[in-house]
Formats: C-alpha cells, sequence, structure tokens
C-alpha cells in the first residue's frame, strides 16, 4: 500500500507527533508511508523523499485553518504525483480537515484517528466543533485511541469508531535509585502540573521532578518549593523513569495517557487523575492509582510511598499489561481497518 500520514511529526515535539513516529515506523516495513506534516521543518535525512509539509500561517488562530486548506490542495498534489491508496490524518479538527478537502475533490480515501484534545477541546470551538464533526461524518473510517473518545466521537457524528489504543516504544531499562516523584508532560493548564508542585509543598522530604516545558513553566518555577526540580524538555525518558519511585499524571482530560504505560514498562506505578483514558489504563491497584481530589492524591502518594511491597507488585503488574500494547501490534490493527476501507470501496 501507499500511505500518506497527515499530522504532527518529528522533528515536532507531542503525543501525536510521537504516535506518527512510531506507527510509521513499524508500517514501513510492509509499504510505502509518506507523511505531510506543518512546516517549516527539516526532516530527518533518512526519510527527506518521504516527509512532505506545508507552511501555514504563523498566526494564533489561523494557523490550524490555514494548514487545513493548504493541507488539502498539498494532498491533492502529492495523490496526482505518487498515486496514493490511503490517507490517515491524526488529530480530527483542521488537520483532517484537510483529508476531507482532498477526498472530495480525489475521492481518495479517508481514515482519521481523535487523540484527545481535539474532541475534548477543539470540538467546543465553533469553527473547531464544524472541522470536527465535517471530518467524523465524511471519514471512510475513524479510529480513537480509547474508548471514551470513541463515545464522543459517535454523539459528534461519526457512524463507526475502530477503538486503537497508543502503542508504546521499548524503553531501556538503567540500574538506578529510585527516588523521585515525577511529573512528564507539557507544562500547560490542562496537564495540571501545578497539582504536582502543590504536592511537592505537602511532602517536603520527597524529591520531586517536573519533566516537560510551556507556558506554565516561569509561573511554576517561582511557586515551587526547593525540592522540586524543572528538567525542561527531555527524549531520554528511560533515564528519568529508572530513577521514579511514583509517576503522577494529574491532567484534566487525557484522551489516553501513554506515559503511564511507558511508567509502567518500567516498573514504576503510576497515580492518574479519574479521567478520560486514564481510566482505562490504570487498571485500580493493579498498575497503579487514580485520584478525583487532591485529598485523594496526597492519600495514594503516602500509601505508595509507605508500602514498598504493594509499589514493587503495582510496577509488576504493569510492565506485564504495558507488554500488551506494543507498536507491531497496533500497526497490525490499523492496517486491518486499512483494508476494510480499501474492500468496501
Amino acid at each position: 500500500m501507499k500511505i500518506l500520514m497527515v499530522g504532527h511529526y518529528p522533528p515536532h515535539g507531542g503525543g501525536v507527533s510521537n504516535h506518527l513516529d512510531n506507527l510509521v515506523r513499524e508500517l514501513r516495513k510492509r509499504h510505502e508511508v509518506h507523511v505531510l506534516t506543518y512546516g517549516p521543518v527539516r526532516p530527518r535525512d533518512f526519510e527527506r523523499e518521504f516527509v512532505h509539509q506545508v507552511k501555514p500561517l504563523r498566526i494564533f488562530g489561523i494557523r490550524g485553518v490555514s494548514f487545513a486548506f493548504l493541507g488539502g490542495r498539498k494532498i491533492v498534489e502529492l495523490c496526482k504525483e505518487i498515486n496514493f491508496d490511503i490517507v490517515h490524518a491524526h488529530y480530527i479538527g483542521t488537520t483532517s480537515y484537510a483529508g476531507v478537502i482532498a477526498k472530495e475533490r480525489k475521492n481518495i480515501p479517508l481514515v482519521v484517528t481523535a487523540h484527545g484534545s481535539d474532541l475534548d477541546f477543539m470540538s467546543k470551538l465553533p469553527l473547531g466543533r464544524y472541522f470536527v464533526k465535517e471530518s467524523l461524518i465524511k471519514a471512510n473510517a475513524v479510529i480513537a485511541v480509547s474508548h471514551d473518545l470513541g463515545k464522543k466521537a459517535l454523539s459528534l457524528g461519526a457512524k463507526e469508531v475502530h477503538v486503537i489504543p497508543n502503542g508504546i516504544r521499548e524503553l531501556g531499562e538503567i540500574k538506578a535509585k529510585k527516588e523521585f516523584i515525577t511529573f512528564i508532560g507539557s507544562l500547560t493548564s490542562y496537564k495540571s502540573p501545578e497539582t504536582v508542585v502543590k504536592l511537592a509543598k505537602v511532602l517536603p522530604e520527597e524529591k520531586f521532578l517536573i519533566v516537560g516545558d510551556g507556558p506554565l513553566k516561569r509561573v511554576l518555577e517561582a511557586n515551587a518549593p526547593e525540592n522540586v526540580k524543572f528538567l525542561g524538555y527531555r527524549r531520554d525518558i528511560e533515564n528519568i523513569l529508572s530513577k521514579t519511585k511514583v509517576l503522577i499524571l494529574p491532567s484534566k482530560r487525557e484522551g489516553f495517557g501513554l506515559v503511564i504505560l511507558e511508567a509502567n514498562s518500567l516498573k514504576v506505578p503510576a497515580i492518574g487523575r479519574r479521567i478520560g483514558g486514564v481510566k482505562e489504563i490504570i487498571r485500580e491497584n493493579k498498575n497503579g492509582l487514580t485520584f478525583e481530589t487532591f485529598e485523594e492524591l496526597v492519600k495514594e502518594v503516602k500509601h505508595i510511598l509507605s508500602t514498598p511491597k504493594d509499589a514493587v507488585k503495582l510496577g509488576s503488574t504493569g510492565k506485564l499489561i504495558s507488554i500488551k500494547y506494543s507498536w507491531k501490534k497496533v500497526a497490525k490493527r490499523v492496517e486491518e481497518v486499512y483494508k476494510n476501507v480499501l474492500n468496501s470501496l
């Protein structure tokens, strides 16, 4: 098959980029896979000829809309040149709408994947809701990374949804002393990193790591106690998780929560807010714990810290659970969706 992926892709960071990078690597073992992403970017040398880009207007509120129309036109041009069998757009909204435009002009099959904030945030914006609904209705197939997102996609107009979770890349375990309580994620309001800073004030005897970057970084640093260390954006997640006693995911919305499985793969238990996809990944008292209120969070953290045997058991079970989420398995299920779409035409 000749496949065109559309969405954020390395050197871009973030969840969609990470998802797309790993999925493309697996699919390229059997197919010719190209990517259309947001420019300007410098593609990695090993795939330079397979990464295409458009340069949307870099104006807040306009960037995504301009990508939709510029991207739609670019997909049409690429289809004439390469004759793709299918287009797969990641992030439902302006990104997926580029695929809708191309589908209407070239009648090329379109698959779209919901990742989280697209249905949780984009669908609540007046224009964003239009892009979301049109994409869900006009796509040949809709994929969601969690059952929670799948239900939202159905409520917004999707006729059928295939739930295919994220996969996790293999992380090499590094022998190190477990000494930190860790947060990994973008420093934005919906990820709620301030909850971890607040927790550090309640547990001054513990050491905390905040890994990630974003608009809240300066405010967080100004309000954080001395037992919190900010590491910025890092790619060596295995080094950090190998030194972690427990991972905290306090997000106010979360389509999946991949970092939970990454932590589990290195036998690190996780504590996450009881929302969205987090409820599906954390199996209570098996690979981690969940909370709703800050008081519950404090209680659960103290429990893990005071009962090492329970922490080890949670981590070991988490390791077993994480094995089920391999990119090889994810790619096979995505291929099945492609084949079903093509066979139905």
